[in-house]
């Protein structure tokens, strides 16, 4: 009998553009551990990914953490702002970037009105690691603390944010630089505290005043991830992809540093093409 080669295209062809490599085995409070270990050591970097292209791309460039962030609520889904994501968008972009098999750790975010009460964080965040996610953040100190808590001690990796939440841009009335103040800094502090006591393994800094954030770092037992908080200030720094990609041109951070500018490659790619297509 004569084995015949395998059909070229079709499914073979399908199966190879939609499966990564998979990588050694590391379980995700392993890679959530490699991520604490690094305080105080060499600078973590973070970058949000909402898709599998991406985050395929991403990881082999070699980023420490992609975070399925609810930003995607405005970068890709085109609402005003954070709070109209739902648990349904989070799982369905948490589940996408999963696929690329990253070694990167892949951390989802809780949506809002996700994790009012212990039992609800706990249950939002089985739902984000069923899809995919391997550990999950969430917004807020103190009073986040039980939260956290929960998730921490089912064996559940969780990150912090804290400074302006992007979650509370309605209530509080846009977005708002944070740690202006001795008051507002020791709020800031104790809030941190609380999440460590609890058990986080590193948290998200933003929007915060400089000088707050480097003190902050310096006196948190975990890393720090900065964004909108200066350069150095932190143990680490986090990006949204679409600020650094320059893809989302509409509105960009005044704090944001491009690398690229792929709104503008994408209009010259797509004339040429209209060109091409119709001859002229």
């Amino acid at each position: 009998m004569i084995n015949k080669p395998p059909p070229r295209g079709g499914f073979l062809v399908s199966i190879t553009r939609c499966v990564a490599p998979k990588s050694p085995t590391v379980t995700a409070l392993q890679k959530a551990d490699s991520i604490r270990a690094h305080k105080g050591g060499r600078p973590v970097t973070a970058l949000t990914a909402y898709d599998y292209p991406t985050a395929r791309l991403l990881d082999e460039a070699g980023i420490d953490i992609l975070l399925v962030g609810d930003s995607l609520g405005m970068v890709v889904l085109g609402f005003p702002d954070t709070t109209h994501v739902t648990l349904d968008h989070m799982l369905h972009h948490v589940a996408a970037v999963a696929r690329a098999t990253p070694k990167a750790l892949i951390v989802g975010d809780l949506p809002i009105h996700t994790y009012e009460t212990p039992a609800q964080a706990l249950e939002t965040a089985r739902r984000l690691v069923a899809a995919g996610a391997e550990a999950v953040k969430l917004e807020g100190g103190i009073r986040q603390a039980e939260k956290v808590r929960a998730i921490t001690e089912a064996g559940i990796p969780v990150m912090g944010h804290l400074g302006m939440l992007p979650q509370r841009v309605l209530e509080e009335g846009g977005y708002r630089k944070k740690g202006k103040t001795p008051e507002q800094t020791e709020a800031l502090r104790e809030g941190a505290q609380a999440l460590i006591d609890a058990g986080v393994f590193s948290i998200v800094l933003e929007s915060i005043m400089p000088e707050t954030a480097r003190l902050l770092t310096a006196s948190l037992a975990v890393p720090t991830i900065g964004i909108g908080c200066g350069t150095q200030t932190c143990d680490g720094e986090i990006a949204v992809i679409t600020d650094l990609l320059g893809s989302f041109p509409w509105f960009v951070p005044p704090f944001a540093t491009p690398e690229a500018d792929l709104a503008s490659a994408t209009r010259t790619a797509v004339a040429r093409y209209i060109s091409r297509v119709r001859g002229s």
